[in-house]
């Protein structure tokens, strides 16, 4: 029975308040407790501490490709450059065109 002292804890999805539980047979189950507990990430990343023995991510290298330049893509496949501006790059593979913006993670130069 429930007294004044006991904890009450409120269940997900329609369960009665009833005490809290432990361990197996504990009513309507403990998910609802874990769930309500959580909570999110940051999008940013934590700032790096002076004295961490963890190299900190270096800035991803932006390679610089000219006109004509042979590539390949790895889901294009090969190409050849057909036009260069500040924010990408026009790949002319040989069944369509397609725009590649920086950074290139999946294109290399050959």
């Amino acid at each position: 029975m429930n007294t004044p002292d006991d904890p009450v804890v409120p269940r997900a999805r329609g369960c009665e308040v009833a005490p809290r539980r432990t361990g197996r047979g504990s009513g309507c189950g403990i998910r609802g407790r874990i769930l309500v507990g959580m909570t999110t990430s940051p999008g940013t990343p934590r700032a790096r501490h002076a004295s961490s023995p963890f190299q900190p991510h270096p800035e991803p290298r932006i390679e610089q490709f000219a006109l004509d330049d042979r590539v390949t893509h790895d889901t294009y496949g090969m190409g050849r450059v057909v036009g260069v501006d500040g924010g990408g790059a026009t790949v002319d593979f040989s069944d369509r065109t397609v725009r590649i913006s920086t950074p290139f993670r999946r294109m290399t130069k050959l």
